[in-house]
C-alpha cells in the first residue's frame, strides 16, 4: 500500500480489526520511510461494475463516489454514521448481486433515494433536488407532496 504522505510503497500493517458491522477490515499502517500513520479499509468486491452515465459514457463503479454523494445529502443530519454506512453497503451489495455488470446511473440514484428516504427526510429531499435537477420551488413542493403521500421515489410527478 502506497503511503499517502510520501508515496513510498513500503508500508507495514500495525493493527487489523473488523469494522463494527463485519463488512470490512480496518488496517492501521505505518510508512517505513517517513513514519506517517494512516488507516485503510479492505472490503469484499463481488464483481467489477461499470456505470452507464446519462451521456452513454461508461465508467468503473466507485463506492467512494457513492458514499460522498450520500455524505453531502446527510451533512449535519442527526443520523448515526453506522446507519449511513450500512445503507451504502446495502446499495453496493444490491448492485453487485443484481447479475448485471453494467448499471445505469439512474438506477443507482433511485437506490440511493430509496435508502435516504428510510434514513432521513431532509437528506432525501437534498439528494432528490440534485438527482432530479430541480429548477423551481414547485419541484420541491411536488417532492414534498410525494413524500407526505408515501409514493415510491421515481414514480408519479416525473
Amino acid at each position: 500500500m502506497r503511503c499517502p504522505f510520501c508515496s513510498c510503497e513500503d508500508t507495514q500493517v500495525k493493527d487489523s480489526r473488523p469494522t463494527e458491522d463485519n463488512t470490512a477490515i480496518r488496517r492501521r499502517r505505518i510508512c517505513s520511510d517517513c513514519g506517517g500513520r494512516f488507516t485503510t479499509f479492505e472490503r469484499v468486491q463481488l464483481r467489477e461494475l461499470t456505470v452507464i452515465k446519462k451521456s452513454g459514457r461508461r465508467v468503473l463503479f466507485d463506492r467512494d463516489k457513492l458514499a460522498r454523494s450520500v455524505q453531502v445529502a446527510m451533512r449535519k443530519r442527526p443520523v448515526e454514521p453506522d446507519r449511513v454506512e450500512r445503507m451504502i453497503t446495502g446499495i453496493v451489495r444490491q448492485l453487485e448481486s443484481s447479475g448485471d455488470a453494467e448499471i445505469n446511473s439512474e438506477n443507482i440514484g433511485l437506490l440511493i433515494m430509496e435508502g435516504l428516504r428510510g434514513l432521513d427526510d431532509v437528506a432525501y429531499v437534498r439528494f432528490a433536488s440534485v438527482y432530479r435537477n430541480f429548477r423551481e420551488a414547485k419541484d420541491f413542493e411536488e417532492l414534498l407532496d410525494e413524500l407526505s403521500g408515501e409514493e415510491p421515489p421515481g414514480e408519479g410527478g416525473e
